[in-house]
């Protein structure tokens, strides 16, 4: 498995918030979340996945959210419906989701999955290594 090097989106107070990985053989967008998410945080995030779904066509979306805690509940409809729809365009046909352990997150996260199912594969997992083996079944 070869990956890019991997790089860093930071928020608005020069804190890392999200870290890309890229593997090219597996068209696989690796999606490392961290800190207290906002709803813009969230936003201005997934707008750069977009920027690299463009530039990339990467098809498997591996998002890592065990690491954040925070309300992005706000951001839930456009990521439905601006989001997805692009990134579909560019190529995108599968996502899974590592959640947080915060309860009040895990809610959060299973109600907005619950709406993308409907357009994707897309599935909520407790640890990175389930979330990629069943990403990469999805092939």
């Amino acid at each position: 498995m070869d990956e890019e090097q991997p790089f860093f989106l930071h928020d608005e107070y020069g804190l890392p918030l999200l870290r890309y990985t890229y593997y090219p053989a597996e068209q696989l967008l690796h999606t490392q979340w961290y800190g207290n998410l906002t709803a813009d945080s969230v936003i201005f995030g997934a707008q750069t996945t977009l920027v690299l779904a463009q530039q990339l066509g990467y098809a498997y979306l591996l998002n890592d959210t065990s690491q954040t805690t925070g309300d992005w509940s706000e951001a839930m409809a456009w990521l439905e419906y601006e989001w997805l729809p692009q990134a579909q365009e560019y190529g995108l046909r599968a996502c899974a989701y590592v959640y947080t352990q915060n309860m009040d997150n895990q809610l959060m996260a299973l109600d907005f999955l619950t709406h993308l199912e409907a357009y994707l594969p897309i599935k909520p997992f407790p640890d990175l290594e389930a979330a990629r083996a069943w990403l990469l079944q999805q092939r």
